[in-house]
This record gives C-alpha cells, sequence and structure tokens, in this order.
C-alpha cells in the first residue's frame, strides 16, 4: 500500500532522507522512529503526496500511484504534526467544513466528532480550545474520510488522557478494518500497542526495523531476573555463572540478565546447589532503552 524504492530528498545542502527503501503492507500499521531531524516527517509527507523525493519513488494504493495524484490522494488521510483551525468556528463547524471538502455523507460529522471524544465541546469556539483540544478536532478531521492509508505525524504529542484513549480507540478500529497506518511518534507506549512493525531513522536512513515477535524476543534478551536466596555460598555463585555468565551478587541477591528462558534453568541451578529462594523479580527490557542504544549506536542523539 505505501512503498518507498531508492527514496531521497533533499533541502538545498541538506538530506532529509537518504536511499529509503520500504514497504507498508495493506492492514499493517508500521511506526517511524528516531530523534528530531532524523526524516520521519518527511518521509510521511512525501507518502501524503506534500513534497516529491529528489530521487527514487514513493507510490500508495492499489493499484500504486505517486501520491499527488487525484486517485492516491482519495486513498490518503494525513495528520500533520501541528494543526491549526480559523478560532471563530465552532468545532463542528470546522468538522462540517472539511466533510464537504472531501464529499462526506452527512452524519458522518458527529460520528468522528464522538470518537474524537469532542461532541460535548463542537459547539465552543475553536478559539477556546486547549491544545489538546486541537489535537483530537485534527484527529477528527483525519478521521472524515474512511481511507485506505493513514499517515499520522505524531498524532499523540499534545492528547490528555481522554484523548489517548479515544485516538487508540479509532486507530485500532481502522486496524480491524484493515486500513494501512504509517505514523510517527516519541511515546514508545505507541508503538508497543499499536504497531505491527517499527522503523527506527537516523540522519535520513533506516538503523534497525523490529516486528512485535522481533521485538518481543530482543527485549527479552534484555531482561533481568532478581534472586533473594536464604544463604549464598561460592559453589552457587560458579553454578549460575556456568549457565548465566554475566550474573552478579548484590548481597544476598543475585541478579541474572538474560532472555526468559534462561529463568527456570537458573532457579534449578540455585535449588540442586541448596539454595532456600526467599523472593524473585523479573521483567523484560524497556522499549525506550532499546531504542536509545539503537540510535546510539548509529551515532545519533535522542
Amino acid at each position: 500500500m505505501i512503498a518507498y524504492e531508492g527514496t531521497s530528498k533533499r533541502f538545498g545542502d541538506e538530506t532529509a532522507v537518504d536511499s529509503l527503501s520500504m514497504r507498508v503492507e495493506r492492514g499493517e500499521a508500521v511506526a517511524l522512529l528516531g530523534p528530531n531531524g532524523s526524516g520521519k516527517t518527511t518521509t510521511l509527507k512525501m507518502a501524503a503526496g506534500l513534497i516529491r523525493p529528489s530521487d527514487g519513488t514513493v507510490t500508495v494504493g492499489e493499484p500504486p500511484l505517486p501520491p499527488w495524484t487525484p486517485a492516491a490522494r482519495r486513498a490518503i488521510s494525513f495528520l500533520p504534526q501541528r494543526v491549526a483551525f480559523p478560532e471563530a468556528l465552532t468545532g463542528r463547524e470546522v468538522v462540517e467544513f472539511y466533510r464537504r471538502l472531501r464529499g462526506m455523507p452527512v452524519g458522518r460529522s458527529q460520528a468522528v466528532l464522538r470518537f474524537a471524544s469532542l461532541n460535548g465541546a463542537g459547539e465552543r469556539l475553536v478559539g477556546t480550545y486547549s491544545g489538546g483540544m486541537i489535537q483530537r478536532l485534527g484527529l477528527a478531521v483525519a478521521m472524515l474520510p474512511e481511507s485506505d492509508v493513514l499517515l499520522l505525524d505524531e498524532p499523540t504529542a499534545a492528547l490528555d488522557p481522554d484523548g489517548l484513549c479515544a485516538f487508540y480507540a479509532v486507530v485500532e478500529e481502522r486496524q480491524a478494518s484493515g486500513r494501512t497506518i504509517l505514523f510517527t511518534s516519541h511515546q514508545v507506549g505507541d508503538v508497543e500497542r499499536l504497531a505491527d512493525r517499527f522503523v527506527v531513522l537516523v540522519h535520513g536512513r533506516v538503523v534497525a526495523g523490529l516486528t512485535q515477535a522481533e521485538l518481543r524476543d530482543r527485549l527479552s534478551e534484555r531482561g533481568v531476573m532478581r534472586l533473594r536466596v536464604a544463604t549464598v555460598s561460592t559453589e552457587m555463585v560458579e553454578a549460575v555463572r556456568r549457565v548465566a555468565p554475566t550474573a552478579t551478587l548484590e548481597g544476598s541477591e543475585l541478579i541474572v540478565p538474560g532472555p526468559a528462558s534462561l529463568r527456570p534453568v537458573v532457579l534449578d541451578v540455585v535449588r540442586t546447589a541448596g539454595g532456600e529462594v526467599r523472593g524473585l523479580t523479573a521483567e523484560d527490557g524497556r522499549l525506550d532503552a532499546l531504542y536509545r542504544d539503537l540510535v546510539a549506536g548509529t551515532g545519533g542523539t535522542v
């Protein structure tokens, strides 16, 4: 549904996106992560047809078309990172304007106001809205058409908890109906909840791409188990280190980094060595830490 083939975009001497090749399939939700200036917004804008690549191609839809063509644009709905609407209009009037522009049926306005949790504020002037409410209004406008392709640039950046719940509900409903979603985010919770796959950009280049299954494996490998043992012997520690070389001892607590599959093995070793386990905690690695390591490994900064 969205394809970049050797796509680059330059602004003067600055290269925002560098030789990007990536596909987002029908029904897939893909998150673009990366530090500021990594090319995420430029990547989205090329798919929206707002800017054209300097080299390579971008296509959207089935059959694949350049995104600036009328037929392709009818398949796209784009939510920019910063939205602005006339302050003298009400939220409902803004939505009505865009509903007519997109040729949507009359009842669609009320539906998207409700989706975006703005149905109680639709009669208020936009000038009285908070930043989060304006973002929700932008979400309502973006959701007006039943577009096959959703392009969302930092959609949760200014959302309050109510707006965040509304956003998740809308996107999950679109996912369930087979829509294709490409979004950018600095919020790792968005990625963990919504994305089938995430792609990390640094300096306009892809430095990592993981599916949810691959992400779970990577986070599991970065996990830690902490065992509080009644009496720790030198023999016990040595036995544990034979199966988990990076294990350390802090007082009466054994700290064992590694995947979840290692944990029952370590427990068996401790019990065989006569250890009495008094407490156990275990956790997988954190996505935000993995993301920072991926970026740092390329010389970038978050």
